[in-house]
């Protein structure tokens, strides 16, 4: 019941915050950004799930939560979430239950370079060398949580790592090459999507690692 309610929350506060954005007074956009966040972290706490995995899933939640914030100074933002993927990379990449298909491997590189040189030789015209290295060091980390995903065998965390990046893209595509159409919309339903399945990802994982262990 306790676990309903929670995602019931999450849902009504983050379809809100994406529909309803404009409606919110601009004093208080940050508090219903921050809350779908903070009822993920409770629900992560909440689960049940292999104590090393579940505690590593709500750093990155954390941090992802803290970089929800500071975004607003985008290279501290930008950071924030780098630490919450290194934390979500190193939860991956603990587990051993699948190897990377090659398929997926081949898509990660291409998709990653193709950014990495639209981005970069846009945001160089700027003259702003410190913010390219940055957002290239954010496209491989990203690309590798994606990458270790596959690991836990877990579809939650597969869905979860793919949104990410689906939602990171079209916020980095909007921000520095062009306007996209809805991209609040776009980036945001992504976002709390992302956040959702890896948080899920922490019972699913669990039930996954108990199986095999029989």
């Amino acid at each position: 019941m306790e676990r309903k309610i929670i995602l019931t929350l999450f849902s009504i506060f983050g379809l809100y915050y994406v529909f309803f954005f404009d409606a919110i007074p601009v004093s208080w956009q940050m508090v219903f950004k921050l809350i779908p966040m903070i009822l993920l972290i409770i629900l992560a706490l909440r689960s049940h799930g292999e104590k090393s995995y579940k505690s590593i899933i709500i750093g990155g939640l954390i941090f992802c939560a803290i970089g929800d914030y500071t975004l607003q100074w985008f290279i501290v933002g930008l950071c924030s979430f780098l630490i919450g993927h290194l934390f979500y990379i190193t939860a991956f990449s603990k587990t051993n239950n699948r190897q990377t298909p090659v398929s997926a491997k081949v898509v990660l590189i291409i998709y990653g370079l193709s950014m990495m040189l639209w981005l970069a030789s846009t945001i160089l015209r700027t003259g702003d060398a410190v913010l390219t290295v940055a957002v290239c060091a954010y496209i491989i980390v990203i690309l590798l949580m994606g990458w270790t995903s596959f690991r836990t065998a877990s579809s939650f965390a597969i869905i979860g790592a793919f949104l990410f990046i689906a939602s990171d893209s079209v916020l980095a595509i909007n921000r520095f090459i062009t306007d996209i159409p809805y991209a609040h919309i776009l980036i945001m339903t992504t976002y709390y999507g992302a956040q959702l399945f890896i948080a899920l990802s922490i019972v699913q994982y669990a039930a996954l690692r108990n199986k095999m262990l029989q």
